[in-house]
């Protein structure tokens, strides 16, 4: 006990602004680890999906032969990036993503829904988590320790979903077909039900994220007017962002397309910015362009997969429930066979 308290007696006296670079760091940790876990759970889904497709093989091949070291680079990246980035402009990138999904979404046909989401999502989650973490602990007299047992727990799952990527990339093929392995036999059962778990959980991540990037808004005006005056040309432009991606993504879902979205969403944002916004918002944005252009070309093979399967939803049964149906359907019936 003495030691403790002899120890954390110097806490006071070190910088306040050392205590926030270490804040910001956690925050940042515990949103690229939200990231690198929903990509390792939809490249277990998708990895198993391709194995069960005879014409999928090669790209079953490229998820599998992903470098190891390219995923903590991943992660090293983005914690550096989250923790650079301003959580007011974390804030308008998980809005804006917000109401891109409900568009995209509502312009599904009913019941169906879009792979690509999962991972055009990446970068807006991370800044979600992160902007969640700047509110919920603002004031909070533990902070940093709060913090730091998030970023443990987030490290803790990451770590185990990346060990579970693994395993099934090097032994799903023989564990499956022996039928005496855990892990394996419990991902043949259930790898169809991934995108609907990771989809309850993105809703309930979202909606807390949302709620937390307006209240990170508006703790920086002092009246309505000035809350009116911002959120006025913000909601119109983001409202005409959103008819023009929509538009140009169902016309030319291409890859070309994705990276375009980005420098046309974050271009909308940056002049809005330089009209009603801050010289240190501006250098957040550059920030946040970097993060999504990496998001992008990580995910470069997993987007592949997911914009074939959104293209063949698109001209199948409009009834169709999931864009992974045909996958699973050949797949249940090879199961029902054996």
């Amino acid at each position: 006990m003495g030691i403790f308290s002899y120890v954390t007696s110097l806490i006071p006296s070190a910088p306040w602004h050392f205590w926030g670079s270490v804040d910001c760091l956690l925050q940042g940790l515990v949103g690229a680890c939200a990231v690198s876990i929903l990509c390792n759970f939809m490249k277990v889904h998708l990895y198993i999906m391709c194995l069960n497709d005879p014409a999928r093989q090669k790209q079953a091949e490229q998820l599998r032969s992903q470098s190891r070291l390219l995923d903590i680079l991943h992660l090293l990246l983005l914690t550096l990036i989250y923790s650079a980035l301003g959580p007011r402009v974390g804030a308008l990138v998980v809005l804006e993503f917000s109401l891109r999904a409900v568009s995209m979404i509502l312009s599904l046909n009913k019941g169906s829904q879009s792979a690509q989401l999962f991972l055009l999502c990446q970068f807006s989650l991370g800044c979600g988590v992160s902007c969640s973490l700047d509110y919920l602990h603002e004031g909070a007299p533990h902070r940093t320790w709060n913090l730091l047992l998030a970023a443990g727990l987030s490290g803790l799952i990451f770590w185990q979903t990346r060990r579970m990527y693994r395993h099934v990339g090097v032994m799903y093929q023989l564990h499956s077909g022996e039928r005496y392995c855990g892990v394996c036999l419990s991902l043949l059962a259930t790898w169809r039900d991934i995108p609907a778990v990771l989809c309850r959980a993105l809703k309930v991540a979202f909606l807390v994220s949302d709620l937390a990037a307006v209240m990170v808004i508006n703790r920086d005006f002092l009246s309505t007017s000035e809350a009116v005056r911002f959120w006025t040309p913000l909601t119109i432009c983001y409202t005409l962002l959103v008819i023009y991606m929509q538009e140009e993504q169902q016309q030319n879902p291409s890859e070309q397309m994705a990276y375009q979205t980005v420098f046309v969403r974050m271009g909308g944002l940056l002049i809005l910015m330089m009209t009603v916004g801050r010289w240190a918002d501006i250098l957040h944005i550059m920030i946040s362009l970097v993060g999504e252009m990496w998001c992008l070309i990580s995910a470069g093979v997993m987007l592949d997969i997911c914009r074939e399967q959104d293209f063949a939803q698109r001209f199948s049964n409009p009834r169709t429930p999931s864009p992974f149906s045909t996958a699973a359907a050949r797949s249940a019936a090879r199961t029902g066979a054996s």
